[in-house]
């Protein structure tokens, strides 16, 4: 579905990704992990159009799409929910969710993928007019996937969902991105809880200054040790 091949992204003079590689089939869920400032967030923003590359191809579902404007891949269901949740804290819950889908015409199936939306997040149908911005930041993160989803995300990119969250709503994220998942959207993730992202992953991926370092199943990395030490606080 999502073919990365010698991806470079140069910000000045700093290499912020250097020739990476990175493919994700259809129906996988497929994580980066890596410590802050190895390039993660850059490589998303590459693939969904908001950064430019550099050097290296993208290839969406067959198609090269480097360079492509960020609301074009959208309409074609590859779908950010970015870091810092961003919702728009000045509209309810129901207009941010209706912006999701600004590009689908509204109708019966908007109501649909609304209604869908509020039975994966009730607490959202609760807070249905409530503005965004007054939200607990777990309940803003719900609102930020329910606004992806409202897009109808064939591939659906998280940077950091469970960032800044108690332990219990991690656990809850994480049971929704399995859901998610389930009802057939592949899933590519950047995690720092990287035993939760390994634990869900089909196959992972290791940044390391713009590199990839290591790659494999998430069991295969979750069992590395050096992934261990580096990154699960094991010895």
């Amino acid at each position: 579905m999502l073919e990365v091949r010698g991806l470079s992204v140069r910000y000045g003079g700093i290499q912020a990704l250097q020739g990476v590689d990175l493919t994700v089939a259809q129906g996988e869920i497929v994580c980066l992990i890596g410590a802050n400032g190895a390039g993660k967030s850059t490589l998303l923003g590459a693939v969904s159009g908001l950064i430019k590359p550099t050097a290296g191809a993208i290839a969406y579902e067959g198609r090269p799409i480097a360079g492509h404007k960020a609301s074009r891949l959208s309409r074609q269901g590859l779908i950010l929910v970015p870091e810092g949740r961003r919702v728009f804290a000045n509209l309810s819950v129901e207009e941010n969710l209706i912006l999701g889908g600004y590009f689908r015409p509204r109708g019966r199936e908007q109501q649909a993928d609304m209604a869908e939306v509020f039975d994966t997040f009730p607490r959202l149908a609760e807070r249905r007019r409530q503005a965004a911005g007054t939200l607990s930041g777990g309940e803003q993160q719900m609102l930020a996937l329910g606004r992806a989803l409202m897009g109808r995300p064939r591939l659906l990119m998280m940077d950091e969902p469970s960032l800044g969250l108690a332990p219990l709503m991690v656990a809850e994220v994480f049971g929704v991105i399995r859901r998610i998942h389930q009802r057939g959207v592949t899933v590519l993730l950047i995690e720092q809880n990287a035993a939760a992202a390994l634990a869900i992953a089909h196959r992972g991926y290791v940044l390391e200054v713009g590199r990839v370092v290591l790659s494999g199943s998430g069991r295969e990395l979750a069992s590395d040790g050096r992934v261990q030490r580096a990154y699960l606080g094991m010895d």
